[in-house]
């Protein structure tokens, strides 16, 4: 049996700092965020009034009611055919230039060994975490200076947003692969870019 202790359970030094302690600066910054969330709203010319109306409710009404019936003349259906096809090949295009880019991203952004440098590492992740934090609509609102209205500023706002995801999904899976397979080609004169994609083939690096 245990002897009794007098000792608390949790020392001093090891209880959760007061509210105005430096150490609570997440309580801080997410209050600061509401101050300003609460301005934001108060700056704002906002009718409430208007938003509560009973006109605002008829159009609301209008606008709805003008779903049913729905258009299913030819000319109609031939244009949203067209559309969600152009959609589906922006879709197809944008994720196809992704995972070009973010391949030949993920290669400097990874570290294949313990002697491996890697100087671009950081730089490279850090361009990945910006691409990829940055939402696609965001992108095609700034391509649309340079591209202009069209499918191609959407197809390279998908391309942009979505390389970022998958260069740092390629880089993690290659970082996780293990390191026996590399170490054979790793003297070769064929570079650090070739023995990044011959980990998944170790037959062939070890045949190299």
């Amino acid at each position: 049996m245990k002897p009794f202790s007098r000792e608390a359970a949790n020392l001093p030094y090891k209880l959760p700092p007061p509210i105005f302690d430096a150490r609570c600066k997440a309580c801080w910054f997410t209050l600061a965020l509401l101050v300003l969330v609460v301005a934001s709203f108060v700056s704002l010319d906002l009718d409430w009034a208007a938003f509560a109306s009973m006109e605002a409710a008829r159009s609301m009404g209008r606008f709805v009611a003008e779903f049913f019936p729905p258009d299913l003349s030819p000319v109609f259906l031939n244009k949203v055919a067209w559309a969600a096809w152009e959609t589906l090949a922006m879709s197809a295009l944008g994720t196809a230039m992704a995972a070009v880019l973010g391949l030949a991203l993920a290669v400097p952004a990874s570290r294949m060994s313990a002697q491996d440098p890697a100087w671009l590492r950081s730089p490279t992740r850090w361009l990945l975490n910006a691409l990829r934090a940055i939402p696609e609509l965001v992108w095609a609102a700034l391509l649309l200076i340079s591209a202009g209205l069209g499918p191609m500023a959407g197809t390279l706002a998908l391309a942009l947003h979505t390389s970022g995801v998958l260069g740092r999904l390629f880089a993690e899976a290659m970082e996780n692969i293990p390191t026996g397979p590399v170490m054979p080609c790793a003297p070769k004169v064929w570079g650090r870019c070739v023995c990044s994609f011959m980990p998944p083939c170790p037959r062939c690096c070890r045949n190299s």
